[in-house]
Parts: C-alpha cells; sequence; structure tokens
C-alpha cells in the first residue's frame, strides 16, 4: 500500500472512532444506589397510661429517592433518655438513652411503640430514631423530641351507660381535675371515633337513637398527660320515658265555656294531650283526649260550679306523662 492509501485508511478509522464515541465528553460516574431509609420526620410522643407512647412512619423513598424494596429495612433505633447536662451530643445522649424494642417492619409505613414512663417521671427527656437498611446503614437520627414527663395521670372509675330520656346518659368518677374524651362506635364503625370532649364526670350524647347500638369508652386528658381508655360500655338504648309533663297551664272564663292553654311540648315522638276536670273537689276524670295543640275549651260546665284541670301529654308508644299542677276556677 502507497503512502497515499495508508494515509486515507487513517482517515476512515478515525472517523469510524469519533462516529462510535460521539461528540459529547464523557459524563460523571453512576454510584450504586445505596438503599438508606431516609429520616423519620414526624416523630410524637403522648404519655398514656403508664407508658410514652411513641409513634412515628418509616418513609416509603432512600436517600437516593427510591421506593424502600420490601425486606430492605434492617432495623428500627429508637431510643429514649435524659438530655446530656452539658448540652446536646447525640453521642453522649445516645450511649446513656435506654433503648425501646421495635420489631423490624417487612416495609415502610406507620410504627406504634411504647416504653414504661415511671422511671421518667419528673424529668424532660429526649427521643429520637433512626432506621438501618439490610446492611446496617442509616441516615442518622431525626430531629430529637423533647418530652417533659409527667406524674401519672389515674384512669375515670366507675363508667356507667344508661338511657335516658335524651339519648344516652355517661357518668365516671374522675381520678383528679382533667378533660374528658369520650368515644363511640356504631354498628356500622370499625373503630370508636370521638364523640366529645368535656370538663364534667357526665355527659348525654343526644345523638343517640333509641332501638340503635352503641359502645362506649373515655380517657382523661390533663396537658400532655392521657390515661387509658376505660370501656367500652355496649347499650341498646330502649324508650320507656313518657313525654315531659305539659307546663304552663291556665284557666280563665270565656263566653259559656272555661278556656285552658298551656305550652307545647317538643318532643320529636309527641303524640296527643288529654286533660282531667275535677267538679266541685270530686276526683279527676278524663274529659278530652287526643289534642294535638296545646289549648282546650270545656263548654260542659255550670255556673257556680268549682273546677280543676289537669293535663298529661302521650309520646308515639303510649308512654303518658304525670298530669301538670292543677289549675282551678269557679265557672261565672
Amino acid at each position: 500500500m502507497g503512502p497515499l492509501a495508508h494515509a486515507r485508511g487513517s482517515v476512515m478509522l478515525l472517523s469510524v472512532a469519533l462516529a462510535m464515541t460521539g461528540c459529547g465528553s464523557i459524563g460523571e460516574p453512576l454510584y450504586p444506589a445505596t438503599h438508606i431509609p431516609s429520616l423519620v420526620t414526624d416523630l410524637m410522643v403522648v404519655e398514656q397510661g403508664p407508658n410514652l407512647d411513641i409513634l412515628f412512619t418509616i418513609p416509603n423513598l432512600t436517600t437516593d429517592g427510591l421506593p424502600v424494596k420490601e425486606g430492605g429495612i434492617g432495623g428500627v433505633d429508637l431510643r429514649v433518655g435524659p438530655s446530656p447536662p452539658n448540652g446536646w451530643n447525640v453521642d453522649e445522649w445516645a450511649s446513656s438513652a435506654t433503648n425501646v424494642q421495635v420489631p423490624t417492619p417487612d416495609k415502610p409505613g406507620p410504627i406504634d411503640a411504647s416504653i414504661a414512663a415511671g422511671k421518667f417521671v419528673g424529668k424532660d427527656v429526649v427521643v429520637a430514631v433512626r432506621v438501618t437498611n439490610d446492611k446496617g446503614k442509616d441516615a442518622g437520627w431525626s430531629a430529637p423530641k423533647t418530652f417533659t414527663v409527667r406524674p401519672l395521670l389515674g384512669d375515670p372509675t366507675n363508667f356507667r351507660v344508661a338511657a335516658d330520656p335524651k339519648g344516652v346518659a355517661l357518668s365516671w368518677n374522675a381520678p383528679g381535675p382533667a378533660d374528658f374524651r369520650i368515644f363511640r362506635k356504631t354498628e356500622q364503625q370499625s373503630q370508636p371515633v370521638l364523640l366529645a370532649t368535656t370538663m364534667e364526670s357526665h355527659y348525654v350524647d343526644i345523638s343517640a337513637e333509641f332501638g340503635k347500638t352503641y359502645q362506649y369508652s373515655i380517657q382523661a386528658v390533663r396537658d400532655n398527660v392521657e390515661s387509658d381508655r376505660v370501656g367500652p360500655e355496649t347499650i341498646t338504648p330502649i324508650d320507656i320515658f313518657p313525654p315531659a309533663v305539659p307546663s304552663g297551664l291556665t284557666v280563665s272564663a270565656g263566653i259559656g265555656s272555661l278556656e285552658l292553654a298551656w305550652n307545647r311540648n317538643t318532643e320529636s315522638d309527641f303524640k296527643e294531650y288529654r286533660v282531667l276536670r275535677s267538679v266541685d273537689g270530686g276526683p279527676f276524670v278524663e274529659i278530652a283526649r287526643g289534642l294535638d295543640a296545646p289549648f282546650y275549651s270545656d263548654r260542659a260546665i255550670q255556673s257556680g260550679k268549682h273546677y280543676r284541670y289537669e293535663v298529661e301529654s302521650v309520646d308515639q308508644d303510649g308512654h303518658v306523662s304525670a298530669p301538670c299542677a292543677p289549675v282551678e276556677i269557679a265557672a261565672p
């Protein structure tokens, strides 16, 4: 091969080499993913009953921004201990903190752990957690959570539920000054839900309906301390209650009649009123029923006679109230 042919061959080889490598520069090398779970960011501590209840969520992503694979969590290191006396030092704190046992989960998600609060009462403690991968590597401790452990709060006692004319009445004995959370579960609910909060040691659930089944539980709360939940107590309230006694009965003379009027009942199951009359001190006898309005005209009267009147209310189930206080008048 001559010099010219050799030169042309070299140029062709160089062109092919450039085409294969492209015109861009060589990028940064790609390192293998570490698969380390990201830091926990939602650590929360609650003092409940005799324990510190610690809740947090293991994130779904790794520090590389990749999903945490199933079985990729190597362990959960959760600790509770007093803050170092000479200022915050995570290594000094971790060396003396108490380890809280947390079973290693198969996948990310919420964690609920607890530790007895007794030895920490009256102290400020620091809580932190770190999550390792299956090779024991972690992204570090979560932001430390400082918590003041207060004297334990006793549980409410003598918790009772009973049917009430307005719904379901709850009562209990308080362990001391506290607020009380009332939880209720209906037949349609899988878990109890918060119904109300009260400072009293009694409560009436006016939203309860007769004939339906309910479960109730209560919990005392003071500052950031919670008692254990007491209950549940189950009840199917039955309406055995008469309507309210009619109030405000008055009587006045009309033209050839005695006119009665009173305050209207407000019960949703109200049905009717009944009027009773006594003449010249005799026994009371029913003279009218089926009244749906709170007034009545008595035209069967005789001038000069002395009349006394009472009114009863009746509900849809036939429950009859006691008679109201009588009123009296002499017919003109």
